[in-house]
C-alpha cells in the first residue's frame, strides 16, 4: 500500500469542517456556558477562552473537547478562599444549571459537561478549566493561572495546587512552532490523535502528546514523506518517554514538567504501544489502517485539499469562528 497516500486521507477525512454542523453545536453550547460563568461570577471572573485543540489548529471531526477555561480573580472566592473551594463553587453552579440536560463531572483539573443526545443523535461535550489568577488584579499583565488538581493526575496528587500555567503561552507555543515547521507538526499530532481514539479512555493527554511531538522535532532531523515524519516521531517516543530524567516543559512554565502528568505504569505502556505499533506495520503495512483509520463517514466527498485552509501554507480556522 502507499502508506502517504493513506495518511493524506487520513489527515483528509478528519477535518473538522466536515462535521460543519456538530461543530457549530459545540461554538454555541460553549458561548452560552460563557455567558452563564460570567452573569454568575461578574466582576470576580476574567473572560474565559477556548483553549483546546480549535485554538491549537489540531482538532480532528471524531473526537470534539472544547476546553473553556474560566480565570477568576485572587479574591473571587475571598481573600483566604482556595483552589479547592474555587473548583467546587463553578461544579455546583454548573451542576445545578445543567443536571437536567447533562452529565456534569468532576475531572481531573477540569469539570466535564456532556449533554445529552439530541434530537439529530449529537452529544456535545465542553470542559470547564477553573483557573486563579497568581495575583489580584494581575491576571491581564501576566495571564498566569493556578490550577486545581481534582484527581490523581499521573504523578501529582490528588488536592495538588501546585500546577501553575499560562494556557495562553500554550496556545501559543503550538501556534508559533506550526509556522516554522510548514505544518508538519499539527500534521503528525493529528495522527497522534486519530491513533488515540482507536484506544477507550486512553491516560495519555492530547497535550502531551502535542508536546512530545514538538520536543521529537526539536531533538530529531525529522525530513521526508509524512509517514517518514510520522515514524521518526513514534521511535522517539518509544526511545524517550521512559528515559530517567525526561522531561516535558510546559510552555506556560518551565517549573512544570508535563512528564509528571503520567506514571511510570502509563509512560511503560506509551512506549510499548509506539514499539507494538511500529512493529506491525513493519510487518504487514496494511496494519497503518488499523492505527490510523480514515474517516469512512467523509470518505466518498474526500479531495486532496486536506487543509481546514491556506495561509502561507499554515492551516487556519473557519473564518468566522469566535473562541471567546
Amino acid at each position: 500500500m502507499d502508506k502517504n497516500k493513506h495518511l493524506d486521507s487520513v489527515i483528509s477525512t478528519h477535518q473538522i469542517t466536515k462535521e460543519e454542523a456538530l461543530f457549530d453545536k459545540h461554538v454555541k453550547k460553549k458561548n452560552e456556558i460563557k455567558k452563564a460563568l460570567e452573569e454568575k461570577y461578574t466582576s470576580d471572573i476574567y473572560s474565559p477562552f477556548n483553549s483546546g485543540s480549535y485554538a491549537k489548529n489540531t482538532a480532528i471531526n471524531t473526537k470534539f473537547d472544547f476546553d473553556l477555561v474560566s480565570p477568576f480573580k485572587r479574591n473571587a472566592f475571598g481573600t483566604n478562599g482556595t483552589l479547592k473551594e474555587m473548583y467546587e463553587d463553578v461544579y455546583d453552579f454548573l451542576y445545578e444549571k445543567y443536571k437536567n440536560v447533562a452529565e456534569v463531572k468532576k475531572q481531573k483539573v477540569s469539570i466535564g459537561l456532556e449533554f445529552y443526545e439530541d434530537n439529530d443523535g449529537d452529544i456535545i461535550k465542553i470542559d470547564v478549566v477553573p483557573g486563579r489568577e497568581l495575583s489580584q488584579d494581575k491576571y491581564k499583565e501576566d495571564e498566569n493561572l493556578n490550577l486545581y488538581v481534582y484527581y490523581k493526575y499521573g504523578n501529582i496528587d490528588a488536592g495538588s495546587e501546585r500546577i501553575k500555567t499560562n494556557v495562553k503561552a500554550q496556545i501559543n507555543n503550538i501556534k508559533d512552532r506550526a509556522s516554522t515547521e510548514k505544518d508538519s507538526i499539527r500534521k503528525i499530532i493529528r495522527l497522534l490523535k486519530v491513533w488515540k481514539t482507536t484506544k477507550y479512555n486512553y491516560p495519555t493527554k492530547s497535550f502531551f502528546l502535542e508536546l512530545i511531538t514538538i520536543k521529537a522535532f526539536d531533538y530529531k532531523d525529522i525530513t521526508g514523506s509524512i509517514w517518514d515524519k510520522l515514524e521518526t516521531v513514534l521511535e522517539y517516543i518509544r526511545d524517550n518517554v521512559t528515559k530517567d530524567g525526561f522531561t516535558l516543559k510546559d510552555p506556560g512554565n518551565s517549573s512544570n514538567n508535563l512528564a509528571d502528568t503520567l506514571t511510570s505504569t502509563e509512560k511503560q505502556q506509551l512506549s510499548d504501544d509506539m514499539k507494538n505499533m511500529l512493529e506491525r506495520i513493519e510487518d504487514n503495512e496494511e496494519n497503518l489502517k488499523t492505527y490510523f483509520p480514515e474517516n469512512l463517514k467523509f470518505k466518498k466527498d474526500d479531495t486532496n485539499d486536506n487543509q481546514y485552509g491556506k495561509n502561507n501554507s499554515m492551516p487556519i480556522p473557519p473564518p468566522n469562528l469566535n473562541f471567546g
